[in-house]
């Protein structure tokens, strides 16, 4: 197999990113898969006319990205997708003020009405009943918001998953270190009970638009829980 050489980068930096480069387009040609070993690091520096020591800060840095995992005394593997390596990307972005929260809301009332239709038609039985344990949960712990905010958590990926695509379980995913931080604020704007028993009503409505099968229905239920959401972070002066 043949990889392309990396020796003439300049510098270490250079080096590093090219190693990178060449060793992510040396996983698609293999056609490697989830849990499938990578050449030694032995193997890599040959072949790529590059220093261990680079192999290594390479592996290091596709590590970081959630493309490949590392453990002590074994072979680097290629691994699953995970949205964990997306989600600090919008914090900092939040953070230094380049996304707001409501851009974020903006995006997510868009991609999970999709969520919610794709998932009224194409959810399993198990996965229904997991989106609407979900939503009871978040009534069954109605005075213990930390507990109601991880099954909302839970619900709405829950929902990405049941789209059956794995790009809508990426995105989903990545918006919970954002939610985390906005989640409690909105949740105490609303002071009055009944605003909050109309939020969780609204999720087990969602649930049972999906386990019924009515797209339509549950797409424009998400539509006005992000809605509601906005609204609620607005009056808690998030913008």
């Amino acid at each position: 197999m043949l990889y392309t050489n990396t020796s003439s980068q300049d510098g270490p930096e250079g080096r590093v990113s090219s190693t990178i480069g060449a060793i992510t387009q040396m996983m698609r040609s293999a056609d490697l898969g989830p849990g499938d070993q990578l050449p030694s690091e032995a193997t890599l520096s040959r072949d790529l006319n590059v220093s261990r020591t680079v192999i290594r800060e390479a592996f290091r840095s596709l590590a970081a990205m959630r493309l490949i995992e590392l453990s002590v005394g074994k072979r680097a593997t290629v691994a699953e997708l995970d949205y964990a390596a997306l989600s600090p990307l919008i914090e900092h972005g939040v953070r230094t003020e380049q996304i707001s929260v409501q851009q974020v809301y903006d995006v997510r009332r868009t991609i999970e009405q999709r969520t919610a239709a794709l998932a009224a038609l194409r959810r399993s039985d198990d996965q229904g009943r997991e989106i609407l344990a979900h939503a009871t949960a978040m009534k069954v712990h109605a005075d213990a918001p930390e507990k109601i905010m991880e099954h909302d958590l839970g619900f709405h990926l829950a929902i990405a998953k049941a789209a059956r695509n794995p790009v809508f379980t990426l995105i989903v995913g990545a918006f919970e270190g954002v939610t985390r931080q906005t989640w409690p604020i909105g949740w105490r704007s609303r002071k009055d009970q009944a605003e909050q028993a109309i939020m969780l009503d609204l999720h087990e409505a969602i649930a049972g638009a999906i386990v019924e099968g009515h797209p339509q229905r549950a797409a424009d239920l998400m539509a006005k829980h992000f809605d509601e959401s906005i609204r609620a972070l607005i009056v808690a002066g998030i913008s």
